[in-house]
């Protein structure tokens, strides 16, 4: 019955969500506009919010619902359910061990082949999860260092990172979405003299004002969503640090950062399981977009924790 009450919460935050946006939405269109002499209300449409939300939260929980499918399909993996060795032992006897200590229902454990040193926790809830990790953190790592990565992915399930990334991410979809057809429909309306002729405005026009604040407005988004996914790479690292100590997760991410600093190799952000993975970092401009902090300010986030 946990799916039900699951749905109930996804039910709920939507109306919330509905009602948050439409209420500001009416108080802005008929109050505050209207005082700086901005007259919109004719454009305001209370089916196109609802249809954005529909957009909006629809292909993100999508995404959610298969996440742990098309996570297997993109890789290389082979499912542990009867450890075979002492590595998948140590894998598998981790996992099981954090979840019996947390009440949650064991992820499903799973190693793919890669030479990135990196793990990656997904799934639609805490209770219907998978753990992975690349058969490169094995052979880079050491034995603590490897179960305190697997805490840092177990700490993204039971606080249920994937959930709350992707309200966030259907929000910003769903502002994206709205914000640039109301918008673009403004531009594309007709003058006041065009209207009285009954002229249909200009479409093309509005078509280019559509795209250009759909490509704006969804790099603003990203940078919402990237932030909020390096302020859960710290609490993920923090709930490491609880169940084996500061010492082995910070041994991890300098395990990763010398590997990185001998391939000579930068962990792409851009790949299909970036949000996911424990791994990568970038500078700059661009250090905006990035899904993880880099591993100089996770380690000396964990320092500094008693």
């Amino acid at each position: 019955m946990k799916w039900l009450k699951g749905i109930g919460l996804f039910l709920i935050a939507n109306f919330l969500i509905y009602l948050t946006l439409s209420f500001t939405a009416n108080i802005l269109i008929n109050s505050v506009l209207p005082a700086f002499g901005i007259d919109v209300r004719g454009v305001f449409s209370q089916q196109l919010l609802v249809w954005s939300l529909v957009i909006g939260f629809g292909g993100a929980f999508i995404s959610l619902a298969f996440s742990k499918q098309m996570a297997r399909a993109m890789l290389d993996c082979e499912q542990i359910t009867q450890p075979r060795s002492h590595a998948e032992q140590v894998i598998y006897g981790s996992v099981q061990e954090i979840a019996q200590r947390l009440g949650i229902t064991m992820p499903e454990v799973w190693v793919y082949n890669s030479p990135d040193p990196t793990a990656f926790a997904t799934g639609p809830s805490k209770n219907n999860s998978m753990v992975a990790v690349s058969t490169g953190l094995l052979q880079n790592l050491k034995e603590d260092e490897v179960k305190a990565v697997l805490a840092h992915e177990m700490g993204h399930v039971y606080n249920g990172d994937m959930f709350t990334t992707t309200v966030l991410a259907g929000l910003m979809n769903t502002f994206v979405y709205y914000i640039s057809n109301f918008l673009s429909s403004m531009v594309g309306q007709p003058s006041g003299q065009d209207r009285e002729e009954g002229s249909a405005g200009n479409p093309i026009l509005a078509f280019v004002v559509y795209i250009v604040l759909q490509v704006v407005l969804s790099f603003l988004a990203m940078i919402v969503v990237s932030w909020h996914s390096r302020r859960r790479e710290f609490a993920a690292d923090a709930f490491s640090a609880k169940v084996y100590g500061k010492e082995s997760m910070i041994g991890a991410l300098r395990g990763i950062d010398r590997w990185v600093s001998r391939a000579q190799f930068q962990p792409s952000n851009q790949d299909a399981l970036a949000t996911m993975k424990i791994s990568g970092s970038t500078s700059g401009f661009m250090h905006l977009f990035a899904t993880h902090p880099p591993i100089e300010a996770r380690v000396a986030a964990l320092e500094q924790l008693s």
